[in-house]
């Protein structure tokens, strides 16, 4: 018996993460919860949730990818989804130790970077205030 299959495209902001033409199913996380995907489910878009992604593919092996948070577009048997960083995992334990260890460490950056930005802000905001007094 002959089955469809989904073709799928992880996209990372720099280039391509994943590419297989052979997923029988998709397993992923919005804020809302998670959801799967088979090939005759209707076409859909979703706001991802940081998540493990899981897929299936033809040959019945299941394949986990670490993403961070994105948007999943699926139109016929494509679906395509775009996220701004993702790891690899042979299982799941091994997965969510890369996952803390590369998505946290930049979680922590980046929230280290918007505090400095929110002082210049709020400084040029006074300082703008000040000049308005004068």
């Amino acid at each position: 018996m002959t089955f469809a299959l989904m073709s799928l495209k992880v996209y990372l902001p720099f280039g391509v993460f994943a590419d297989h033409d052979d997923v029988a199913r998709i397993v992923a996380e919005t804020p809302e919860g998670s959801f799967g995907i088979l090939p005759n489910r209707r076409d859909c878009v979703a706001a991802l949730a940081p998540c493990i992604l899981v897929y299936e593919t033809a040959d019945d092996r299941e394949v986990y990818l670490g993403i961070d948070e994105g948007v999943l577009v699926k139109t016929g048997r494509e679906v395509r989804v775009s996220v701004r960083r993702a790891v690899r995992g042979a299982d799941l334990g091994q997965l969510r130790e890369a996952v803390d260890r590369e998505f946290v460490a930049l979680t922590t950056h980046e929230q280290d970077v918007r505090a400095v930005m929110r002082r210049l802000e709020t400084g040029f905001l006074r300082r703008l205030a000040s000049f308005r007094h004068d």
